[in-house]
């Protein structure tokens, strides 16, 4: 009899399955003669039991602030696709450390892995090694420059050089002539100096009278501020001052709250959404920031690793955009509005109710 009852439940469980997967919801549910949840409905998955497969996240600044929305993509992503990460690296943007997390990877047979390739060559050898090993590499927030010959499978990010060549563009329409700073966490990581350099040919483009200077500021949060304070009060000339990352783009709007630099004409903007930058563009201290979208970067990036696995390889690399958006004092509401994952601002996993006019 147990056995019996064993194989109807089962038969059930796949009438179930079937009905779900090859009919239209609504029909489903009258066949099956009950309501159904939208939990339940959701639990009803088209993939079959896999193994728990892991991914390794080798990052360059894994404390950084601004990659927390991104843990918290990966941790939604693992859940839906039941899979498990790890969040590795360098806290201070050691390539040398980078690259001993990606061959700890390998060496631990990870089922996948994902890297900001912020080294145009470092990371090359030991991708490849990871594919030669069967372990798909994915890029995330940094790529390879265009050319080059770095194997990884696919790219999950922002179009650097065009996000930084579109801020130029902005910086020219706000300022004539006169001296722009521009700040730079790491010059010469591939995350952050395709902007500084798209930023600077925007702003020749444009043939106006700006002497646009580069500044490093460092890893973290605390030393960017200090260097930032530090340029301004040695030119307190300066026409604008503008970041290329999250912890740069917040010292900048530190800076310019404290001296009250909108009031004698400086303009300031930069990117991502720290909460703190966030704050003062909705006061108005800052002219805008840019974002890039964070979370899906660590979600799609995890998405695109369970599609290459599920399918053994057939189908899942592909690059994706995660998108440019500037976010002003009129387009700030909605970020000030709510606390979410999202954005990085609540551990609380939710659903963000959304009305009125969708705006692009």
């Amino acid at each position: 009899m147990a056995q019996e009852r064993e194989e109807m439940e089962e038969a059930v469980s796949g009438t179930r399955r079937g009905l779900l997967q090859g009919a239209g919801l609504a029909t489903a549910l009258a066949l099956l003669g009950g309501a159904m949840t939208p939990a339940q409905a959701a639990e009803g998955g088209a993939f079959p039991a896999h193994k728990r497969w892991k991914i390794v996240f080798v990052n360059h600044v894994t404390t950084n602030p601004f990659f927390v929305p991104t843990q918290y993509g990966i941790q939604d992503a693992c859940a839906m696709f039941g899979m498990d990460y790890q969040w590795t690296g360098s806290a201070n943007a050691d390539v040398s450390e980078m690259v001993n997390a990606l061959n700890s990877a390998v060496a631990a047979k990870a089922d996948a892995i994902a890297v900001p390739i912020v080294d145009p060559n470092a990371f090359n050898a030991p991708i490849q090694k990871a594919l030669d090993a069967g372990i798909p590499v994915f890029a995330y927030n940094a790529d390879a420059p265009a050319g080059k010959s770095n194997p990884r499978l696919a790219y999950i990010g922002q179009d650097l050089y065009l996000s930084g060549y579109q801020m130029g563009e902005r910086i020219a329409s706000m300022i004539d002539s006169g001296l722009v700073a521009l700040f730079i966490a790491t010059p010469g990581q591939l995350n952050i100096q395709p902007r500084l350099d798209g930023a600077k040919d925007a702003i020749k483009k444009s043939g106006k009278n700006i002497d646009a200077q580069q500044i490093a500021t460092g890893a973290t949060v605390n030393e960017e501020l200090s260097k930032i304070k530090s340029f301004y009060l040695g030119h307190q000339d300066l026409k604008g001052m503008f970041a290329v990352d999250a912890g740069s783009t917040q010292g900048v709007a530190e800076v310019m709250k404290e001296s009250n630099l909108k009031s004698k004409g400086v303009h300031g903007g930069g990117f991502d959404l720290l909460p703190r930058t966030v704050q003062l563009i909705h006061e108005g201290v800052l002219d805008f920031t840019i974002d890039q979208q964070p979370y899906v970067q660590g979600f799609y990036t995890v998405l695109e690793a369970f599609v290459f696995l599920a399918s053994g390889g057939l189908v899942g690399p592909a690059n994706i955009n995660t998108g440019l958006k500037f976010v002003t004092k009129d387009t700030v509401e909605p970020y000030l509005n709510t606390s979410t994952r999202y954005e990085g601002k609540s551990t609380k996993a939710q659903i963000v109710p959304h009305s009125g006019a969708i705006k692009s």
